[in-house]
């Protein structure tokens, strides 16, 4: 069973946390990866730097450009991440754009993932029906689950479609924004959050955009299976350094 599939049958909210490859400094992937296991997060989303993030606010885009600055490449991130396995046992999920996976050769790229045991892919700018009509059958091949995104504004029959072909979590968007623009859930957001649990989807949702705390932590696992942590996480790196990743965990559960 894949590992994400494994952590969602845990009899327990998850924790998710971004943070982008090569960020503060080119060599801190490993160490970020195995300190946030070792602090008792439950998945990890990797993420791979490119020059033109649509779907991510300033904060991650900042941190984006310092590490494709800093040397950050896809190949450089399947060096470093070459003997995770030896280390680090909980789901680890790239998160990217599909213009470098295009450039790195899409098969190519779900084997080298296969090869040092990534479990899945988050990629915001590959359409659905896309995905399922070319890429479905390779990324399926390789064992790797291919998670998509939700918005409010999405329409049920796509939620729907979405659902059907997911074979882990799909990944709700708590607002129709980018990452890190928002603070705190209003009446709007939750009732959005139990529409969607209303509906009975057969994969699991896991909340993200607008989670920096353990109040907003509470709130967005309240109806889903759990959340993810991006833009918050890359600020307290920034202000606090890599050593000081269990402070920040801690704070939110």
């Amino acid at each position: 069973m894949n590992r994400i599939n494994k952590a969602l049958a845990q009899n327990k909210k998850l924790l998710s946390i971004y943070f982008t490859a090569g960020y503060p400094s080119l060599h801190d992937t490993k160490k970020i990866i195995q300190d946030l296991e070792e602090n008792g997060v439950d998945m990890i989303e990797i993420g791979l730097p490119f020059s033109d993030p649509l779907a991510d606010g300033p904060t991650i885009q900042e941190s984006s450009t310092a590490a494709l600055k800093n040397g950050m490449t896809t190949k450089l991130l399947f060096e470093q991440l070459a003997d995770i396995r030896q280390s680090v046992s909980i789901p680890l999920i790239i998160m990217g754009y599909f213009n470098p996976m295009m450039q790195y050769g899409v098969e190519a790229f779900c084997a080298k993932c296969k090869e040092i045991g990534i479990d899945g892919l988050i990629i915001p700018d590959l359409p659905v029906a896309e995905y399922h009509e070319q890429y479905q059958e390779t990324f399926e091949k390789y064992g790797l689950i291919n998670v998509f995104l939700i918005t409010p504004q999405t329409s049920e029959e796509r939620i729907r479609f979405i659902d059907s072909v997911s074979n882990g979590f799909i990944y709700m968007v708590s607002s129709a924004s980018v990452t890190g623009s928002t603070s705190g859930f209003g009446n709007t957001q939750e009732a959005y959050f139990e529409r969607i649990a209303n509906m009975n989807l057969k994969a699991s949702q896991i909340v993200g955009f607008g989670i920096s705390n353990n109040e907003t932590f509470t709130q967005a696992t309240k109806t889903a299976k759990g959340a993810i942590i991006g833009s918050a996480f890359i600020k307290h790196l920034t202000q606090n350094g890599v050593d000081s990743i269990p402070d920040f965990v801690k704070e939110i559960r």
